[in-house]
C-alpha cells in the first residue's frame, strides 16, 4: 500500500506541477497556478500521515517505509529547486519571459552551485533521518526496525557520495576555454 501511495504522490507531483504552469503561463492565470503548486506539499503531507498510520495500526516496519521517508526527505531537500528550474523554463518556453539562467560550468562558481545542490541531499538526509528515528521510537521494538535503521544508513552513504562529487568541482575545477571560439560557444549556449 505505501509503495502505490508512494508512486501516487509522485504522479499526482507532477499533475500538479504540469497544471500550475499551465495555469500561470498558457491560461494566464498566476494565482490559479500558484495555488496548485503550492499544493503539491499537501502530497508529501499526506503520505506521512498515511505512514504513520499504517505504522499504528501494526504494520510491519519495512522497505516501503523507509522509502517513503527518503521520498518525502528528498522533496524537502530538492523539491523547491526542481520546481523554480521547472517554472524558469515554463517562463521562457511559455511565457515569453528570458531564458533561464544555467548552472555556472567552470571554476569556483560551479563549485558552490555544486555544494548548494548537496545541500539540498545532506537536507534530504537529515529529514529522512529524523522521519525513520521518530519512526523507530514509535514503534519502539528493536526486533522490528532494523529495516527502519538501515535506510538511515542509506541516506547517509547517498549524501556522502554526493559530497566526494561536489567536493571534487572545488578540487579538481573544470577550467573555462582559454580560445575566443570557446567563450563564444558558452555565450551561444546561454543564449538558448
Amino acid at each position: 500500500m505505501i509503495v502505490a501511495l508512494i508512486a501516487a504522490c509522485e504522479i499526482g507531483f507532477w499533475v500538479l506541477l504540469v497544471a500550475g504552469l499551465a495555469f500561470r503561463y498558457l491560461l494566464r492565470m498566476p494565482r490559479t497556478g500558484l495555488a496548485l503548486l503550492l499544493c503539491e506539499p499537501l502530497l508529501e503531507v499526506v503520505l506521512l500521515v498515511v505512514t504513520a498510520l499504517d505504522l499504528k495500526h501494526g504494520a510491519e516496519p519495512d522497505w516501503a517505509h523507509g522509502l517513503a521517508a527518503l521520498y518525502i526527505g528528498y522533496t524537502v531537500g530538492h523539491g523547491h529547486r526542481t520546481v523554480r528550474w521547472l517554472d524558469g523554463h515554463a517562463a521562457h518556453r511559455l511565457g515569453g519571459g528570458p531564458p533561464p539562467p544555467r548552472p555556472p560550468r567552470h571554476g569556483t562558481a560551479r563549485a558552490r552551485h555544486e555544494g548548494r545542490v548537496w545541500l539540498g541531499t545532506l537536507t534530504a538526509a537529515a529529514v529522512a533521518t529524523a522521519l525513520l528515528q521518530i519512526a523507530v521510537w514509535y514503534v519502539d521494538d528493536p526486533g522490528r526496525t532494523g529495516s527502519l535503521t538501515d535506510w538511515m544508513h542509506l541516506a547517509w552513504r547517498a549524501a556522502g557520495i554526493h559530497g566526494l562529487i561536489a567536493l571534487s568541482y572545488a578540487v579538481w575545477p573544470k577550467k573555462a576555454p582559454a580560445d575566443g571560439a570557446g567563450a563564444l560557444r558558452e555565450k551561444e549556449r546561454a543564449g538558448r
